[in-house]
């Protein structure tokens, strides 16, 4: 028996309470929403930014939480991290759209995605039948989108 990789054991366990085409549909949909909120919260903090001609203004804070989420991905699988690090930026990119669009109300776009899809989130979960697995762990927060990702990636025949 070989022995299976960190990210593997990950995607096996998250996997375990992610089994009902429903709440993985739910998933689908709602962690990338819920990913790009948070970006867009820290995106709100307020410090000095990098512009970038195609991309917008990314904040120090933003692109030092993009770095150590980054850093996190990046122990798990080169590839992933990589792919990642390009989501996020792109991520930050529509933040920053928004946070123009409607400068300082911007936080209540957020909000009310992030509490929508969170109660999405647990409704897949009942119907489902076993709890999210971030309550067991913190860092599952954070393999759920690459959880997402590796599907894709298995799809297009791509070693992560």
């Amino acid at each position: 028996m070989t022995d299976m990789r960190k990210i593997d054991l990950l995607f096996a366990e998250y996997a375990e309470s992610h089994r009902n085409a429903t709440n993985k549909l739910i998933h689908w949909i709602c962690v990338p929403l819920i990913f790009w909120t948070i970006l867009g919260f820290i995106s709100m903090i307020p410090s000095k930014s990098i512009g970038f001609r195609y991309i917008g203004e990314i904040s120090y804070v933003s692109f030092i939480a993009i770095g150590l989420v980054t850093l996190f991905y990046m122990r798990l699988s080169v590839l992933i991290s990589v792919i990642m690090f390009l989501v996020m930026i792109l991520m930050e990119s529509f933040a920053y759209g928004i946070n123009i669009r409607f400068k300082g109300d911007s936080w209540m776009v957020y909000l009310s995605i992030f509490i929508a899809t969170w109660i999405l989130q647990f409704f897949g979960h009942k119907i489902e039948g076993k709890k999210p697995s971030f309550l067991k762990d913190l860092q599952f927060l954070l393999v759920g989108p690459i959880w997402l990702l590796s599907f894709i990636l298995k799809k297009l025949g791509i070693r992560y």
